[in-house]
């Protein structure tokens, strides 16, 4: 999107310096979980009946007589059946490439803020747990217009949607059974940090 179509306050997101350094984030203590989120997922699952490849919307009047509470993390809009509309959506789409070298950019993710280059970042696995091997496997991220057949990731808060969304957070502050969380159930942006907090207050809250 255009500069002057998003919302003020982007902004604060954007770190500006004028020194030398490499970290997008001015936190004290950076890392993912030992072993990626996939291991602290499954703790988190341990003794918890899981299904897959399950769409919740085929399945929901036999899921929601199991449970007390659902904890809805899909788009808040669908969940409604977009009764007042489409919220708007970016997606993204990845290319990955396995490459005959050791070490393609020394780093997990370089973001790339040109216009004329048509990717947002390239991550390169490995430098997450400083995997080792003769060969690198990159992805490169590309911003993708968002369709109801594409995965939603982020949230467009302008006015606008802001506005819709709204409408739907009155529904769903009237459900006893349901809690929206996330970024689509909250259609709100979250850093994984932020999620994990809000989380937390999510459990005392309920």
């Amino acid at each position: 999107m255009k500069a002057t179509e998003l919302p003020a306050f982007i902004i604060k997101r954007l770190p500006v310096r004028f020194t030398y350094d490499n970290n997008y984030f001015n936190d004290k203590y950076q890392g993912i979980p030992i072993g990626g989120y996939t291991k602290i997922i499954e703790k988190m699952l341990n003794g918890i009946d899981v299904k897959l490849n399950c769409d919740y919307f085929n399945c929901k009047e036999d899921l929601d007589k199991l449970a007390d509470k659902i904890v809805f993390t899909g788009p808040i809009d669908k969940y409604y059946n977009y009764c007042y509309g489409e919220l708007e959506y970016r997606s993204v789409r990845f290319e990955t490439e396995i490459l005959d070298i050791e070490n393609y950019q020394g780093n997990a993710v370089v973001n790339y803020t040109e216009y004329e280059v048509p990717y947002t970042r390239i991550i390169e696995h490995k430098h997450f747990e400083f995997g080792t091997g003769p060969k690198t496997v990159i992805s490169k991220e590309y911003s993708d217009k968002w369709t109801l057949d594409k995965e939603p990731y982020y949230p467009i808060n302008n006015e606008k949607n802001n506005n819709l969304y709204s409408k739907y957070k009155n529904l769903a502050d009237k459900e006893e059974n349901v809690i929206f969380g996330g970024r689509l159930g909250q259609y709100k942006y979250y850093d994984m940090d932020k999620v994990i907090e809000e989380a937390l207050k999510c459990v005392n809250r309920n």
